[in-house]
């Protein structure tokens, strides 16, 4: 089987690369305006009624979600096949509402088979931080010339 995408991704590559990898319900948080560079990416999750708690925040289960995502963007600016993410610590620093959020990844170090990475979630018009997150992400032997 080969894959519907060429690794590196680009930005020009990443939607495509998103909708074939991810599970249905992770494309349904609407991830939009998503930018890539080697070992960067970045997204915005807006705000939808149906990943909020009552009172009007988007619910951490959905936050953690689209940092998962933007962390495997990053990732898939690499050369090299993943095997996915092996760790995800995320610190929510304020209720995320009445904005929509931007998701940024940055890749401190890729390693051999281990990469570490570093998440922030910002309101997207105040650039306000709402999460913190740090991920550690597996890759597979280098298959590629």
């Amino acid at each position: 089987m080969t894959d519907p995408f060429e690794l590196p991704i680009t930005t020009e590559t990443a939607e495509i690369a998103h909708d074939a990898v991810f599970a249905k319900w992770v494309r349904e948080l609407g991830l939009r305006d998503m930018e890539v560079s080697d070992g960067y990416a970045t997204a915005v999750l807006p705000q939808n009624p149906d990943l909020q708690f009552f009172s009007g925040a988007v619910c951490g289960q959905a936050i953690m979600a689209a940092i998962d995502s933007v962390v495997t963007l990053a990732m898939l600016t690499a050369d090299r096949p993943t095997k996915g993410t092996a760790s995800q610590n995320t610190q929510f620093l304020r209720p995320a509402s009445n904005d929509d959020l931007r998701v940024t990844t940055t890749v401190l170090r890729f390693g051999s088979t281990i990469a570490y990475a570093e998440t922030r979630v910002t309101f997207e018009g105040k650039g306000e931080l709402v999460a913190h997150a740090t991920s550690e992400f597996i890759f597979g032997p280098h298959t590629r010339p």
